[in-house]
């Protein structure tokens, strides 16, 4: 999760008041290790950024008070009606930050939550909002590894913890299902990966980005796996040199033009046909934005990488994920276009 704009954040907020909304409230430890006090009856939720409002959403649709980023007609077709078309309200922290905090609270949130980082940058911006609007504001783990715990934080937040279990049961099962099939496979079957994102697929994930957590979680060997925790733009003479086995992206554009691109024809990932498109409606399967939308992309990257230990559909796998999660039902041929990878 980029770096807050500090400046742009606190603009403005010298002149509110806090309120008294915390003097009564329950107390809530969040994934910070930060207690946050918060009421009984939540009823308003305002998701600081995309990560949170996707957790939000499969959680608990109702208290979502909009979205960071309105979401495209092709993308609310698979969000439940009147939630996933409610209005764009800006982001309070990662790339592009623009929610003005005067019209946060305008909004009138009972909650702020955000789910990336637990740093000490958060920490600090976490404290500084709830302390001059007076309004909880917790932090969610969004490591892939903790989408479980933080499920049952939010539930506890929420006042949701019923069916925050049931999806982190979901998730750990899942979890635990594919670790358990790859702990067997040797490290010279696991394919060498190549993370492409860009309309020149030149953009990536070193080793520790949250944008790549599941091409690690599934023991891949990341191309670009260097000292480093997020994305960097690297030179097609890299990638040659670097001569992947795999390439997962994001770009219809650059999964289009990559397999006639002379340029790219040596790639052992293009020569073998394996260049795969992410599925990314209404939220992507392997990042943009990295949150719970990732547990199905974890089965669809472990067909794509060891495919004779994953033998399930996956149209069924990614039927439930949405029925469950995002509580639409897909027919098959919004599957397909799933699947497809397009928007």
């Amino acid at each position: 999760m980029p770096r807050p704009d500090r400046r742009a954040l606190l603009t403005g907020l010298a002149a509110l008041a806090a309120c008294p909304r915390l003097a009564q409230a329950a107390t809530v430890r969040d994934g910070a290790g930060r207690d946050v006090a918060v009421s009984p009856t939540v009823m308003r939720v305002f998701p600081a950024g995309p990560p949170a409002a996707i957790q939000l959403y499969t959680l608990a649709p109702d208290l979502l008070l909009g979205w960071p980023r309105a979401n495209r007609p092709e993308e609310r077709e698979f969000l439940l009606p009147g939630i996933g078309d409610r209005p764009e309200i800006g982001r309070i922290t990662g790339r592009g930050n623009s929610a003005n905090l005067e019209v946060v609270l305008q909004l009138k949130p009972d909650l702020i939550v955000d789910a990336g980082s637990t740093g000490r940058t958060y920490v600090e911006l976490a404290e500084r909002v709830q302390g001059q609007t007076g309004i909880p504001y917790a932090l969610l783990d969004g490591r892939f590894g903790s989408i479980p715990e933080s499920y049952r934080i939010l539930g506890r937040l929420t006042g949701r913890s019923e069916r925050a279990e049931t999806l982190a049961t979901w998730c750990e099962t899942a979890m635990a299902t594919i670790r358990g099939r790859i702990a067997g496979i040797a490290p010279e079957q696991r394919p060498s990966v190549y993370y492409a994102r860009g309309p020149r697929g030149l953009e990536t994930g070193l080793g520790g980005s949250i944008n790549v957590e599941t091409l690690s979680f599934l023991g891949a060997r990341n191309v670009a796996d260097q000292p480093g925790s997020g994305l960097a733009q690297v030179s097609l003479e890299q990638v040659l040199a670097w001569d992947p086995e795999v390439i997962v992206t994001i770009d219809l554009a650059f999964s289009e033009s990559v397999r006639r691109d002379p340029a790219w024809a040596s790639v052992r990932a293009v020569k073998a046909g394996r260049v795969h498109l992410s599925p990314k409606i209404p939220f992507g399967w392997v990042d943009f934005p990295p949150s719970v939308n990732r547990m199905v992309g974890l089965w669809w990257l472990a067909k794509l990488l060891y495919p004779q230990a994953f033998p399930e559909d996956i149209r069924a796998i990614a039927r439930d994920f949405h029925t469950l999660f995002y509580q639409v039902t897909p027919s098959e041929p919004q599957l397909d276009r799933i699947l497809a990878g397009r928007g």
